[in-house]
């Protein structure tokens, strides 16, 4: 039984969503199917208000992630945490990019930075942290986005905390 199906909806939240934002593409990436596990070593992506969060799957329905702004306005650590709570009830997809490490050695990494607490969201993010231990650099491609285009970066920063619609910024 397959645990990711490519191209098919098993989600009703997933529907009309082939772009997140800043319009990195979902084509490629697998949804994750019921409560079946994804491969061990597994970049894991969630939907967050404004951004994509990003975590590694070490197995045992556990994923390691930087909680970074997860606890409010606090940051937090990296940590090893349930499946369930790193998803926080909304769909999840598994990252098909390739990985300079094997299985072993990404857990490995994901693993010997739990506890660190020095969470930056422009330089050492959540996915600052899954890209090193997939391929030995930190590169977050959301920050990128946001710096290469700021009205957007703004527009979206004033809706997490401003619920009405906003008028064009241009």
């Amino acid at each position: 039984m397959r645990l990711f199906r490519r191209g098919e909806i098993h989600d009703v939240r997933f529907l009309g969503c082939e772009r997140v934002p800043f319009g990195r593409q979902l084509r490629g990436d697998w949804l994750l199917v019921g409560d079946q596990e994804p491969p061990l070593g597994s970049h894991l992506v969630t939907p967050r208000r404004g951004y994509l969060h990003h975590g590694i799957y070490v197995g045992a329905r556990k994923v390691v992630h930087y909680s970074g702004l997860a606890h409010g306005l606090r940051r937090g650590p990296v940590e090893e945490v349930p499946f369930a709570h790193f998803a926080r009830g909304q769909r999840v997809l598994r990252s098909d990019s390739s990985s300079d490490f094997g299985v072993r050695e990404i857990i490995r990494r994901a693993r010997s930075r739990v506890g660190e607490d020095r969470y930056r969201l422009l330089t050492n993010n959540c996915e600052h942290f899954c890209e090193w231990c997939l391929h030995g650099t930190a590169r977050s491609f959301q920050v990128e986005a946001w710096l290469a285009r700021p009205r957007i970066t703004l527009r979206a920063t004033l809706r997490l905390f401003v619920r009405s619609p906003m008028p064009s910024l241009r």
